[in-house]
């Protein structure tokens, strides 16, 4: 910079000197100052001005700049002390001091909201300075850093995005798939066998873990953080509880009941009993929920879909075997007499008495003993198994060999039914990874001849290496941004109605802005098919000086500094406006100094020809935008407005000195730090 921070430039014959070296000493200890002093305007009118000068720190807590607020009070000064009675400077300071509370923080401009929003992106907060750092010896005044803002949240409270959460759903996700196997194949396998044994076998210990599993997954779930409708990370412990309770509690719940605890008093149960173990594969509606999740991930698409088609496979095995179990009992014919005949091991009944006190039968309604017939012989359980599973893959690909066939009308009706599920197998899983491969391909294939053409662009015009690689950064940063869509073009052919709702949605933060209150709903509607979006890399220039101005900015994120004779005059941040107050159609605007970025900027702007023509069409409304527009401009950019002939007292409350070394220092942050990565094309794919 070319003048101090103490803007001496500004002094007059009637600023006080007492006021002058606090002023020098503040900046000296590097410490937060606060007054009223009066100052003058170039033209050498005085005002009366509200000071406030704020250190601002590094991560290091060292300070790299100052930020110097001025806000003109003398209409504040002239209703308070009307004539001759106002209070000198040093009266005034003195009565402003001992007025004012101990720890008092009173409300900053907004020139201090900006640069809390651009520190919030230099870098990550960390934890164990912030405990150190507390008011061991007092409270001491905010003082802006350039650190992102420490969330609040308990201890107890898991990140729904965090690695331990993402282990922990793997594992439960490996523990659901554990179950879907393990049940079907129980219920239809072992327990039909062992149905009329007077002995059960206990449960198995990985079945205990499983229910463990499950438990510890509810209690977590009601301490992991979700994301609302809104997109904000919900911390909240209440929150979380209700949200979890009214969602998927009840569902997992009823998967993690402990049947297994009926083993643990020595009850046998009825055959039916065991089937509510298959309400556990309601676990398997959270993958589905999980699908979205890893969606962007086609290799793990695939991998669950194949997963859920050898699933389903296994599921149609096992009720294949039963079918076929059954129908031993009653003919000889059924597939699986025939396959035990092919292998020389056929059934034999064997006569067999079993006591029935502690038993529930559905045959027996009264205790003592009963008789029965246990089938005894027969295929092992592992080429049972597998001659069903044979079945039911070659079923369900329709490309069976007949070598396991349906003999009785039970079987041929559940083949039947494998082949309709396998047609819709077919048309779900195999025509989804169709669609997911031509998808990868036809994303990857389109950046990479982009990519292509953009190089060719450049190799064949010869391109110096710095615009190469501003072009590169900015067709990278945009592709991640928007991943290659053309939002005019997705809306072209959308009705006008219909464009001009999504226009409001997509450009409603502009429009909420205290200009366009007293719009009418057409206004705003024609208005908003006029705003255009644009980006800003760190560095680049959004508007230079002298330059014709041909929109009204908008900055919807990111920070931009606002240059003239490499004084920085400005810092503008999200939510700010810059452009003219002068609409004049006959007139060419030259701006009167430079706008350029610090951060990776969002804009909004509206061109000064399409908002002419909307004010042309709302008549009633234009009078009141003309005459309010220059006191909600952020910025003034008009050459020869009064931003411009006096930048340092009438310019909005942004205005703020920082040195030249400063200045470097947070473009390098910016430029290093803020950097957006870009999206890699094979991954995504």
């Amino acid at each position: 910079m070319q003048k101090s921070c103490a803007c001496k430039f500004l002094y007059g014959q009637e600023t006080s000197e007492l006021l002058k070296v606090q002023i020098q000493k503040a900046l000296d200890e590097k410490r937060e100052f606060k007054t009223e002093i009066i100052l003058y305007r170039k033209s050498g009118g005085s005002f009366w001005c509200l000071l406030d000068i704020v250190p601002i720190k590094n991560e290091k807590g060292e300070v790299v700049l100052f930020l110097a607020s001025h806000k003109d009070i003398s209409d504040t000064k002239n209703d308070l002390f009307p004539g001759d009675s106002k209070p000198t400077e040093e009266e005034d300071l003195e009565i402003y001091t001992d007025t004012r509370p101990p720890g008092f923080n009173a409300n900053r401009r907004r020139s201090r909201a900006v640069l809390y929003h651009l520190s919030g992106h230099l870098q990550k907060q960390d934890k164990s300075k912030l405990k150190l750092n507390n008011n061991v010896f007092g409270e001491k005044p905010n003082i802006p850093e350039y650190k992102v803002a420490a969330i609040q949240k308990s201890r107890f409270i898991l990140l729904h995005y965090g690695t331990f959460k993402a282990g922990w759903d793997w594992l439960i996700l490996l523990a659901t798939f554990y179950v879907a196997v393990t049940v079907p194949y129980n219920v239809c396998f072992t327990i039909s066998r062992d149905d009329t044994s007077s002995t059960r076998s206990p449960p198995s210990v990985s079945d205990i873990f499983v229910e463990i599993l499950f438990m510890l997954d509810i209690l977590l779930n009601f301490r992991t953080t979700y994301v609302s409708k809104s997109g904000q990370v919900v911390y909240d412990p209440r929150s979380i509880c209700v949200h979890y309770a009214t969602t998927w509690f009840f569902v997992d719940l009823i998967a993690a009941l402990p049947f297994d605890l009926l083993y643990a008093f020595s009850v046998n149960v009825y055959f039916g009993v065991h089937l509510l173990k298959t309400v556990r594969l309601l676990r398997l509606l959270r993958l589905l929920q999980k699908l979205d999740r890893y969606s962007q991930y086609s290799a793990v698409v695939l991998t669950l879909l194949m997963s859920m088609f050898g699933l389903l496979a296994h599921w149609m095995g096992c009720v294949w075997y039963f079918i076929g179990q059954k129908e031993v009992e009653v003919n000889e014919i059924g597939w699986l007499h025939e396959f035990s005949k092919r292998l020389g091991m056929p059934y034999t009944q064997e006569q067999k008495i079993v006591s029935t006190n502690s038993s529930i039968h559905s045959n027996s309604s009264s205790g003592g003993n009963q008789t029965v017939f246990e089938l005894i012989g027969g295929p092992s359980l592992r080429s049972s198994y597998i001659t069903s599973l044979y079945f039911a893959l070659s079923s369900l690909t329709s490309v069976g060999f007949g070598n396991v066939s349906a003999n009785t009308d039970a079987e041929k009706i559940f083949s039947i039914f494998t082949m309709l599920i396998g047609a819709l197998m077919h048309a779900v899983v195999f025509g989804n990874v169709t669609a997911i491969i031509q998808r990868m391909y036809s994303r990857r294939s389109l950046y990479h001849t982009r990519t292509k053409d953009l190089k060719d662009f450049i190799r064949v015009h010869r391109m110096p290496k710095q615009l190469k690689q501003r072009m590169l950064e900015c067709f990278q940063t945009t592709w991640s941004v928007n991943n290659g869509i053309d939002a005019n073009e997705l809306l072209r052919d959308f009705p006008d109605e219909l464009r001009a709702d999504i226009a409001m949605h997509l450009n409603k933060e502009i429009l909420q802005l205290a200009i366009f209150e007293s719009a009418s709903r057409g206004c705003l509607r024609s208005l908003s098919l006029s705003i255009k979006t644009s980006f800003c890399a760190p560095g680049e220039y959004l508007i230079r000086q002298g330059d014709a101005l041909q929109a009204i900015y908008f900055v919807c994120s990111g920070s931009m500094e606002v240059l003239k004779d490499n004084t920085v005059l400005a810092i503008l941040g999200k939510g700010d406006l810059i452009g003219s107050d002068n609409l004049n159609k006959d007139r060419v605007i030259k701006t009167n100094a430079n706008v350029k970025a610090l951060t990776y900027c969002d804009l909004q702007y509206i061109s000064l020809k399409g908002l002419r023509e909307v004010l042309e069409l709302y008549p009633e409304y234009s009078h009141k935008f003309i005459s309010e527009i220059q006191h909600d401009l952020t910025y003034n950019l008009r050459e020869g407005s009064e931003a411009e002939l006096n930048t340092s007292c009438s310019m909005p409350p942004l205005v703020k000195q920082v040195s030249q070394l400063s200045k470097d220092l947070m473009m390098n942050c910016c430029a290093h730090l803020l950097r957006p990565v870009l999206v890699n094309q094979d991954s995504s794919s």
